[in-house]
């Protein structure tokens, strides 16, 4: 591509670190910015050969793909794919990248505090004390502590392991479930529903979509018991959310920490209107810093790709290089 400016679509917001780094190589068109986006893309579909992906939220399914037959690339924001159909990109050449590493502490941070939000009560006591309830009478004390607990990681990926070792810094036994085991030294389950029997704690970070939907479902919230407590770091979809409201009013479990819902920014009236259960609007890697690195990396393999080099972060259904 030397001597030309590749055309790239933008699906997404026009964030500064993307357009910093990208309309100074690359001929950018504004996909969400077009009035008409039928006609936006009739207009350029011949010369996009590669699209960046500023957010999960907007959707790359094969039906849109293949609205572009010199396609290429695609760099997607987030650690998560579930929004592309990796799966068709790669049986159609197509290479897809995501951001993994640079959200790995700042995702395990958010989870950790989610925990402790959850189990010690955090948000409810600093409600209490704004409603200046405080000077008639003290908090409560919480029911709850991590003391006694076992936490359960479902997902031993580079966040899940990241997670381990702050609760190894708590001094909280982890023990995990994940597709394959992984070289760790904590004690792994190949069934999900034997380690949510032995612990009353879940932490659950693994990709979403169609192989784990409704992955923590009515059975395994029941094996969690009464003194359970599941934190959901991953998709909404993974979590049986009727179920998982179901458990929660009937005290099936003892509470949940949610950092991400089924229909976000929709959130369900049941677990608003709950006391019992800590619910955070997708905070995960949400600090500017670090929203900024994985921008950087979106900007970085799509100009990797430009200048005819290997991805730098390609997702396991798109290897390097493609098959056309």
């Amino acid at each position: 591509m030397a001597g030309e400016k590749p055309d790239v679509l933008l699906v997404g917001a026009r964030k500064p670190v993307l357009l910093n780094g990208l309309e100074p190589k690359v001929n950018l068109h504004d996909y969400l910015g077009a009035k008409d986006k039928d006609a936006f893309v009739a207009s350029v579909a011949d010369k996009i050969r590669a699209i960046a992906i500023a957010y999960t939220a907007n959707k790359v399914d094969a039906a849109f793909m293949q609205k572009f037959p010199k396609l290429e690339q695609i760099s997607s924001f987030g650690v998560g794919y579930d929004h592309i159909d990796a799966k068709w990109a790669g049986e159609n050449g197509i290479i897809v990248t995501n951001t993994p590493e640079v959200l790995n502490e700042e995702v395990a941070d958010t989870a950790l505090g989610l925990l402790l939000c959850t189990v010690r009560e955090f948000p409810q006591a600093d409600r209490y004390l704004r409603a200046g309830k405080w000077v008639s009478a003290q908090y409560p004390l919480a029911k709850a502590t991590l003391r006694n607990r076992t936490v359960g990681i479902v997902g031993m990926g580079r966040i899940g392991k990241a997670i381990a070792k702050r609760l190894d810094a708590f001094g909280v036994p982890v023990v995990y479930h994940s597709r394959n085991p992984q070289s760790v030294e904590y004690q792994y389950y190949p069934k999900l529903i034997d380690m949510a029997r032995d612990v009353d704690t879940l932490m659950v970070i693994v990709p979403g979509g169609a192989s784990t939907k409704n992955l923590i479902n009515a059975e395994i919230l029941k094996a969690l018991g009464p003194q359970g407590i599941v934190i959901n770091m991953a998709r909404g979809s993974v979590i049986d959310e009727p179920a998982l409201i179901e458990a929660l009013k009937n005290r099936t479990i003892y509470s949940a920490g949610l950092d991400v819902f089924v229909k976000e920014p929709e959130v369900p009236k049941e677990l608003m209107e709950m006391d019992h259960v800590v619910l955070f609007p997708h905070l995960g890697s949400s600090t500017e810093v670090t929203r900024a690195a994985m921008d950087q990396l979106v900007v970085d393999n799509i100009l990797a790709w430009a200048a005819g080099k290997a991805p730098l972060t390609p997702v396991p259904e798109t290897p390097y290089p493609p098959k056309r």
